[in-house]
């Protein structure tokens, strides 16, 4: 069990072995994050990379941790470097934003807004719905990550009622492509 801290085991040697504990955890839950997000995009070679690469951290880390159960200071090093890692994976994954989304958009303004979203170079398609307060329509929007953050301020401008629903695209295909057959996206 780990025993309190005390202060005259705080040594700079230790210090610096916590520190290197702390950034090694940042790195392996940070690709973690990535990782996963791989995983649910089905980037099935990416995952495995990165996962590998984490694992490989992860053992070197705990094992090193676990060596030196007679300093506790290692172990809030260690929740220290994981509570980061998980802050800056999911940042970093924020940034990458890889994949595609869809936004639906369910407006009593859908005309005037798919009118708006096409002109502003979306591809939009409509539907009609009977919502609770009556006729809606149902816009879906298909695009990468990075741009469906910006599509809610657009369309709560045209519509501030609006009900808007983004979901991760795993895959999708269009049309007919040269030869007949379907191109997968």
């Amino acid at each position: 069990m780990l025993s309190a801290i005390e202060f005259s085991e705080i040594t700079p040697q230790v210090i610096l072995g916590g520190l290197g504990v702390a950034l090694a955890r940042v790195l392996d839950v940070s690709l973690g994050v990535l990782r996963q997000s791989s995983v649910r995009n089905g980037y099935r070679k990416s995952a495995w990379g990165i996962g590998f690469a984490e694992a490989l951290i992860w053992v070197v880390v705990v094992s090193s941790v676990v060596r030196n159960l007679n300093s506790p200071v290692l172990a809030v090093f260690y929740a220290l470097g994981f509570a980061t890692g998980t802050y800056v994976g999911v940042t970093l994954e924020g940034l990458l934003a890889r994949g595609e989304q869809v936004v639906r958009i369910f407006s009593h303004e859908g005309d005037r807004m798919a009118a708006m979203f096409r002109e502003l170079g979306y591809r939009v398609t409509q539907f009609e719905g009977k919502g609770r307060d009556g006729p809606v329509q149902l816009l879906f929007i298909q695009l990468s990550r990075k741009k469906a953050r910006s599509l809610a301020p657009l369309a709560r401008e045209c519509d501030p009622a609006c009900f808007i629903v983004v979901d991760d695209v795993r895959s999708s295909s269009v049309g007919a492509g040269p030869g007949g057959g379907l191109v997968r996206k």
